[in-house]
């Protein structure tokens, strides 16, 4: 079980600088926050410790890699098999978030494709021929924009 702790305006000014850019090093980070760099790097490892930080990610630009298509799947599953439909469709490559909702659908399924006809393989042969799926809305984003999660301490 996760211990929640308080955690103070030093570490808040970490976890800023971090969600901004993980990659840059101690010596810069400690340079910006104007903090010893061995008290920034035992602040950040006291931070994954007490799972504040859950890890260090590289984000990919899909579209160059040929991922040019983003989907949004509304998806109907029978109520006792919504757990296996979850699973199946985290497990897919080409799914990029699964999120499990109230209201019109039982899920939003954010998924890439290389192309239109990739798309509706996809639909077809692998999300609708998931055991319990019972129905599919397949929205295409025209354009997009993500931020990443800003602190709101």
């Amino acid at each position: 079980m996760q211990k929640s702790l308080k955690i103070d305006d030093k570490d808040i000014k970490i976890l800023t600088e971090l969600t901004r850019d993980a990659s840059q090093s101690i010596p810069k980070l400690s340079k910006k926050l104007n903090l010893d760099p061995s008290v920034v790097y035992s602040r950040i490892r006291r931070l994954q410790k007490l799972g504040y930080i859950q890890g260090f990610t590289t984000v990919v630009n899909d579209e160059l890699l040929g991922w040019k298509v983003l989907a949004i799947i509304g998806i109907n599953a029978e109520s006792k098999k919504r757990d296996l439909v979850y699973e199946t469709l985290y497990k897919m490559p080409e799914v990029r978030t699964v999120i499990e909702v109230t209201g019109r659908y039982d899920f939003l399924v954010f998924l890439k494709a290389k192309s239109i006809e990739d798309l509706h393989s996809l639909i077809t042969d692998k999300v609708g021929a998931i055991d319990g799926v019972t129905y599919t809305e397949t929205f295409i984003s025209l354009r997009s924009k993500a931020k990443t999660f800003e602190l709101l301490i």
